[in-house]
């Protein structure tokens, strides 16, 4: 597979034809038909001609396609990085002609990554770098195709659950008998997570007198039905429950009073507890989330909630372009990998786990990788970024809460439940890492506010 080879291999076309793929491409089908049109479009203003391409491939044995493959990937980069965008250009209709978002692992990582490069050029020539979060023309059914996308990732594999499991424990753990909670969701969007934890509260002796969610979103109209279906959920629990939703970005909401809302001190002679406030995040590159990041750090400063739970990929979005692609290479090979490991393969069942894979490939991933490479990562505006959310955290004030116990022995119970065997769990640092194989994919902490002086909070680096 493809990550394999790129764990071994240095970031250069040489090393790469030290490795082989596999290379067999799928029987056509509508989705693939729907996507032949676009890509034709950008190849057409780009000049380009696949059919001698094609030619050429059909003339070498599959290891030697994967082999070429490679090398055009890393070599279309480094052209990008060195703005040799006619050479770039050249090598684009091969690419095209090798990889398949139908075929196997490393075809399907080439044709989302050939994809992303051949926007990037197009994108250069134009003088155009527009954020993929302002491209909204069909905002509301992309919205619909991306929900439905979310929740064939939480069926084909464990990686958003680990993320909600994980967070759902430590915000029990955190809560200590507090019975009024409030929740900050940094990005709720379908709010998936939020059933699990009213299950665990409505089963408890003492119910919550009192629950919250305050939910930050691109889209009121998304976040308005998101907060419907958790209402009618609460309420089929018998929990008290109110959703507040807030349209737009966590970095550019003026202050903590905007998400608390109004104060929340209950006078009853017996009661005069206040909410016990937790910050959750599900950090992506699937688009922009923040806005800026020194607004958001700033307001996590300013709420000091109880708990802040952070779930981040382990991937960098700072740094050169041929940097971050080649990480980023690595990163989506191992989650195709794990992706065709959970779709299966084979018969009626294994056709429909590989549709679902198919749209979480196409309306997640791709979408990420061509937000990392096209766009050159989420709003790369020349502002400075944070790189990774858990040391920025530490420096703002936070110190870790360990996910050794209760949250650890989830995440195991919910691994033992998938019957492929390729993900593994490590604990590190109080944090807990989910990997495929030999390389982590996310990273999710805890943090609570330090007794001691904050000392003055350093960035991430700044974005080209």
């Amino acid at each position: 597979m493809l990550q394999g080879v790129l764990s071994r291999a240095p970031a250069t076309t040489d090393a790469a034809a030290a490795a082989a793929m596999k290379a067999k491409r799928a029987p056509t089908s509508p989705d693939e038909e729907e996507e032949r049109p676009a890509r034709g479009k950008r190849q057409q203003v780009l000049g380009l001609n696949p059919a001698s391409a094609a030619a050429s491939a059909e003339e070498d044995g599959p290891e030697t396609r994967g082999l070429r493959l490679l090398s055009l990937l890393l070599r279309c980069a480094e052209a990008v990085a060195m703005d040799q965008l006619p050479e770039a250009r050249e090598l684009l209709p091969e690419i095209a002609e090798l990889a398949s978002p139908f075929g196997s692992s490393p075809e399907r990582v080439a044709a989302y990554f050939g994809d992303a490069l051949c926007a990037r050029v197009l994108s250069s020539y134009l003088g155009a770098y527009s954020p993929l979060a302002q491209l909204r023309p069909v905002a509301a059914a992309q919205s619909r195709r991306v929900a439905g996308a979310f929740q064939a990732y939480n069926a084909l594999s464990p990686l958003v659950k680990f993320s909600h499991f994980t967070a759902n424990q430590a915000i029990l753990q955190a809560l200590d008998g507090a019975d009024r909670l409030h929740v900050v969701d940094l990005d709720i969007m379908q709010g998936l997570q939020w059933p699990g934890l009213f299950h665990i509260l409505a089963s408890r002796p003492r119910r919550p007198r009192s629950l919250r969610i305050t939910g930050l979103g691109a889209s009121l109209d998304v976040l308005e039905a998101t907060g419907r279906r958790l209402a009618d959920f609460a309420a089929s629990l018998g929990l008290p429950f109110e959703f507040c939703p807030i349209e737009g970005k966590i970095g550019h909401v003026p202050d903590a009073a905007a998400l608390l809302g109004p104060r929340r001190q209950y006078q009853q002679q017996e009661d005069k507890e206040e909410e016990t406030t937790v910050v959750h995040w599900m950090h992506h590159c699937l688009y922009d989330v923040t806005g800026s990041d020194v607004g958001t750090v700033r307001l996590l400063r300013a709420l000091r909630p109880k708990l802040i739970t952070i779930v981040e990929q382990d991937l960098g979005h700072s740094g050169d372009f041929l940097g971050r692609f080649v990480e980023a290479l690595h990163y989506y090979s191992a989650l195709f990998d794990a992706l065709g490991d959970g779709a299966g393969a084979g018969g009626v069942e294994g056709e429909a786990s590989g549709a679902e894979r198919h749209a979480v490939e196409r309306q997640l991933l791709g979408a990420e990788i061509r937000n990392i490479v096209a766009v050159g990562g989420p709003k790369r505006t020349g502002e400075v970024r944070v790189e990774r959310w858990g040391d920025e955290l530490r420096r703002a004030g936070f110190r870790p809460v360990s996910l050794a116990g209760s949250p650890a022995t989830q995440a195991r119970l919910l691994l033992g439940m998938y019957p492929w065997k390729g993900y593994t769990l490590v604990e590190e640092e109080a944090c807990l890492k989910l990997g495929w194989k030999d390389l982590s994919l996310l990273t999710a902490s805890a943090w609570e506010p330090s007794d001691d002086d904050a000392p003055t909070p350093r960035h991430g680096s700044q974005e080209t």
